[in-house]
């Protein structure tokens, strides 16, 4: 991750709650219960790995991102959160079930993914996951892109948004077999007329490395002018964005 890149916790946890809110449904999917060992992969301020140690299970949280993982040991005492490379980690005992919500689409080694996660799994243990599929924010994307590159910017697109189809044969093609894998819409609003502003600080850095501080704003700041007119409705002070989800569970074999 670049320095432009780098997260901004409290940014993170003042205007991106949606982030774990949506997946709280999620852990329906996972199902976890007593007795279980859950790894949740990707797990950032802790909030869900919390919520799967409230369904009984012993939850473990894993993420790259140290200021992420001092935040979530700050607000979780009494889980258990390490620090590793989802694109390449290793377990001692294997769980029973792998988690993740909303970071896989950070993890371009995609083929590391899925040896770790299998190597983490007991066989019979389940893979679930949500990450954003195919046609996730094309709108702010192609806008980032056209945008960064007018300004000379060494951009670099951070994420891989795949299609369904895609996504299930990578998991079968290292000893998966996909159980269920739903890729749908879900629009997402975020507030206030600053709410994009917030958003591309907040995900977008990498689009704007090689520019100064100025520069960086500016990048952003005509990003979001460029969409207000098509993304945010003024009579409810809100943006909303063309999220698109790939959701699945798959089983070790």
């Amino acid at each position: 991750m670049s320095d432009a890149d780098e997260w901004d916790v409290d940014r993170y946890e003042e205007s991106h709650g949606f982030v774990h809110e949506y997946g709280a449904d999620l852990l329906d999917l996972l199902d976890p219960v007593p007795g279980e060992r859950v790894l949740d992969l990707g797990c950032g301020t802790g909030h869900l790995t919390a919520r799967i140690g409230e369904r009984g299970a012993e939850a473990v949280g894993v993420d790259a991102d140290q200021a992420m993982l001092a935040e979530a040991r700050a607000s979780y005492p009494s889980v258990e959160f390490r620090e590793a490379d989802g694109q390449s980690f290793s377990v001692g005992e294997p769980f029973d079930a792998v988690f993740s919500n909303a970071a896989l689409h950070w993890m371009p080694d995609q083929d590391g993914v899925a040896d770790s996660v299998r190597g983490a799994l007991r066989p019979g243990g389940r893979f679930v996951a949500e990450l954003g599929g195919h046609g996730n924010v094309d709108r702010v994307r192609e806008a980032l892109r056209e945008e960064a590159a007018a300004a000379g910017a060494d951009a670099t697109d951070p994420w891989h948004f795949p299609r369904l189809g895609e996504h299930a044969s990578l998991l079968e093609g290292h000893g998966f077999e996909v159980r269920f894998a739903r890729l749908f819409d879900r629009p997402t609003a975020l507030d206030g007329a600053e709410g994009l502003r917030e958003w591309l600080r907040t995900f977008a850095g990498s689009f704007v490395t090689g520019l100064d501080e100025d520069g960086r704003a500016a990048v952003l700041d005509r990003v979001a002018e460029r969409l207000r007119s098509d993304l945010y409705d003024s009579r409810n002070d809100e943006w909303t964005l063309g999220y698109r989800r790939l959701r699945f569970l798959a089983v070790r074999e």
